[in-house]
């Protein structure tokens, strides 16, 4: 059995650690916002190379508590992709903005910089887009176009802690960034946590008093905010898990190299792309060279298939992890048929939802592991382009 993700034997690496940072917590008993929060917040920010952090409830209170910290609101748009977690788009709704949708790339499954400057209407306020699957988009154009038209640039980092883009981290580029530490993230915590990180000191005194319902003093409101901290466990337990955090990220690049040594040179299979100077390459020999663009964290290693029930079939009968992140892109989910896209809107988005399969991917995952992946992988593939050589034959 080959999980998709390893939380145990990550957990049994650090238990002495963790085990004793909770108790630690448990002893001093100061739960809310206390010092544990306040170093992670700290921590994370330097790391984010940011001046500022504040830690909330998840990744999703993050993305709306940035947004409401900007004072985004009712007849504003925000322009986003539909390819990503409804997070995404839960958070604009939560203010009562407007989500425009702008179709992908679909060689780095980001949101298509090329096709931004098109969706902006006067009602527009902020470009959010998504760190997919731990690739930092091309911040360089959505910087220059959000200039330009005198716009937010909020970054979605909930897949891309570590990652960075021209030697800048992912959060750091924009007005602000939201983190995630969800358990199976990166960097995860025992359960839902989030954080914004920025360096506009209005943005994060703002958000600091609405994540604490409202107030800079208690028992006194400024405004309606709502109960979105971090709770000090979850930070104690983060505290632990980052000091090896840029360690596993580089394991995780590692993994992913080996994925596309093991997978090269198939027609019928598409790997993980990221960008340079020069534009678009697969990352194969450099295993152990700076990308002179962008360093990717692969929270997931993702290929695309055409075949790809066929090859999911397979894994499952091996008892290999695997997942598909996303089979419907937003803008055909029900919660947004408002807008009115239709099939066909957003052509790469969907074809990419149709065709996408995420495969084994943590920092304990061993070469061994991977080789038997690719190989079922590989066996699926073959079988299907037999099959199909057969069935023309006939």
């Amino acid at each position: 059995m080959i999980p998709m993700c390893d939380l145990k034997t990550q957990y049994m690496s650090l238990k002495s650690e963790i085990d004793a940072a909770m108790q630690a917590v448990c002893a001093n008993t100061n739960f809310i916002l206390g010092p544990e929060v306040r170093k992670l917040e700290s921590e994370i920010a330097a790391a984010n190379q940011c001046q500022f952090a504040i830690g909330v409830a998840s990744g999703t209170d993050a993305l709306h508590l940035a947004l409401r910290g900007l004072n985004i609101g009712p007849g504003d748009e925000v322009i986003t992709t539909p390819f990503t977690f409804v997070a995404t788009t839960e958070a604009i709704g939560m203010v009562g903005a407007t989500p425009v949708f702008v179709d992908i790339d679909p060689d780095t499954c980001n949101i298509d910089v090329t096709q931004i400057e098109a969706a902006i209407t006067p009602r527009t306020r902020v470009i959010l887009p998504v760190h997919l699957y731990g690739q930092a988009c091309d911040m360089d154009t959505i910087m220059a176009i959000a200039q330009q038209h005198n716009l937010h640039v909020v970054e979605d980092c909930a897949q891309s802690i570590g990652a960075s883009y021209r030697g800048h981290r992912t959060g750091a580029i924009g007005t602000a960034g939201c983190l995630s530490f969800f358990p199976s993230k990166n960097l995860g915590g025992f359960g839902d946590g989030g954080m914004v990180v920025t360096n506009n000191e209005e943005l994060y005194q703002h958000i600091e008093i609405l994540r604490r319902h409202g107030g800079r003093v208690k028992y006194y409101h400024d405004e309606l905010g709502l109960n979105s901290r971090l709770d000090e466990l979850q930070a104690a337990i983060l505290l632990v898990k980052h000091q090896h955090l840029a360690e596993w990220n580089e394991r995780r690049r590692e993994n992913a190299y080996r994925y596309n040594e093991l997978l090269g040179g198939r027609v019928d299979l598409k790997r993980p792309v990221e960008l340079t100077s020069q534009g678009k390459i697969i990352p194969m020999a450099s295993m152990h060279t700076e990308n002179d663009l962008l360093k990717a964290v692969y929270h997931q290693y993702t290929i695309q298939v055409d075949n790809r029930d066929v090859v999911m079939n397979h894994l499952q009968k091996a008892g290999i992890g695997h997942a598909i992140y996303y089979p419907v892109p937003l803008h055909l989910q029900k919660v947004h048929s408002e807008l009115g896209y239709r099939p066909g809107s957003f052509p790469h988005a969907e074809q990419v939802a149709a065709n996408c399969l995420s495969l084994p991917m943590f920092p304990e995952l061993t070469a061994s592991q991977i080789q038997t992946v690719c190989s079922v992988v590989l066996e699926a593939l073959d079988q299907s382009a037999k099959a199909n050589t057969t069935s023309r034959a006939a």
